[in-house]
């Protein structure tokens, strides 16, 4: 299942939960439920956004080499400039 995270319009609290991609998280009730966490002093029929993500985005910083992938950050290149896309 993919994650998704989501941002409380009520308290500013960023959630990152995993569901199917036809499930919909409308309020901060349905959230914390699915986060397994308490909804504490925030009303439980807040709005909650879902967050537009990159996705599972690997950083070059958790990788053995740190040299980032080309064309990012300036790197240097990859033959014909396209990382063997052609």
């Amino acid at each position: 299942m993919p994650t998704y995270d989501y941002r409380c319009d009520a308290n500013g609290q960023v959630v990152e939960v995993r569901h199917r991609m036809s499930e919909e998280v409308k309020n901060w009730g349905e959230l914390c439920e699915l986060a397994g966490m308490e909804t504490g002093e925030t009303p439980v029929d807040s709005p909650v956004s879902r967050l537009a993500t990159g996705g599972q985005v690997v950083r070059s910083s958790s990788l053995k080499d740190s040299t980032p992938p080309c064309g990012v950050g300036g790197a240097g290149g990859c033959g014909g400039g396209m990382c063997g896309l052609n």
